[in-house]
């Protein structure tokens, strides 16, 4: 979380009024005082910003190794707000009727207009957004995870700090076998925003682009992989600064650690490009 206390309460009374069971939660003040929280909520502040899948990773270990004390681990963005009260309902029969199942990803609307951007649709498809589907990644705040696929594939990459540490969990867990899922119904309220707000954001997003490909695809790929999202870059035109600083970050993404590399087999290249994206694009 970061320093919006009103959101923050807002999505919490969201959490409680969910129906069936209890939900647990875990505040994670990354580098950041917690505020005050309601009773029962659990909260951990760290002395420094870890990134987002660092404080992710925190609040996974929060219900033990791997989170393996509870089922399914849903993770939310402190300014977001959960739209209707069945959500976690969903989740649970969402995941007990497909054992196969390893995450869910959300569909975040903007509490005013109720649009949902096209990026936040996680995939190529994506003029349709209530349209339900299988998927190849996921949204990073606004999604639920079955517990057995961390304590199988490991948690989200810590070095990333930010960007795309959705992407590398999600292509660790299809080559492990699981399936993704897009809900339409099950919906994150969010301000419209840009990732580009973030300062760090160009050069995070190419170097961790070059990382994803370096630690999950087969040789063959890596080159055609990046090759391809750098033509991408290039015809979206972006500024000077920006172009200056993706290109940075794509070398910085070359010349220093990515982290373990394990290659997808291609079989998960197979069940990708079926599912729609072909781990080129």
């Amino acid at each position: 979380m970061g320093n919006r206390p009103e959101e923050l309460r807002a999505l919490l009374d969201s959490v409680a009024k969910q129906d069936g069971d209890r939900v647990e939660v875990v505040v994670v003040g990354n580098g950041s005082p917690v505020p005050d929280v309601p009773a029962g909520v659990r909260t951990i502040e760290l002395p420094e910003n870890l990134g987002i899948p660092g404080g992710r990773n925190v609040g996974i270990e929060a219900f033990g190794p791997s989170g393996r004390d509870v089922d399914i681990l849903l993770f939310l963005d402190d300014d977001g707000l959960l739209a209707n009260h069945d959500t976690a309902e969903l989740c649970r029969t969402a995941f007990a009727e497909d054992p196969k199942l390893g995450i869910i990803s959300f569909r975040i609307a903007d509490p005013d207009t109720g649009v949902t951007q096209r990026r936040h649709v996680p995939r190529l498809r994506a003029a349709d957004p209530m349209r339900s589907s299988r998927v190849t990644t996921f949204l990073g705040g606004a999604n639920a995870v079955r517990t057995q696929v961390f304590a199988e594939v490991g948690g989200l990459p810590d070095e990333f700090f930010y960007a795309h540490e959705e992407t590398d969990l999600a292509w660790r867990a299809l080559d492990a076998g699981w399936m993704i899922d897009y809900r339409s119904d099950m919906v994150l309220y969010h301000p419209t925003t840009a990732p580009s707000r973030h300062a760090v954001y160009h050069r995070m997003v190419a170097r961790n682009r070059v990382w994803l490909a370096r630690r999950n695809l087969p040789a063959l790929l890596v080159p055609v992989y990046l090759g391809v999202w750098m033509l991408l870059t290039l015809l979206r035109r972006p500024s000077r600064p920006a172009l200056k600083a993706w290109f940075g970050g794509f070398r910085e993404g070359w010349t220093t650690a990515c982290g373990p590399r394990k290659p997808m087999k291609w079989r998960t290249v197979w069940r990708l490009t079926r599912l729609g994206r072909p781990p080129v694009i």
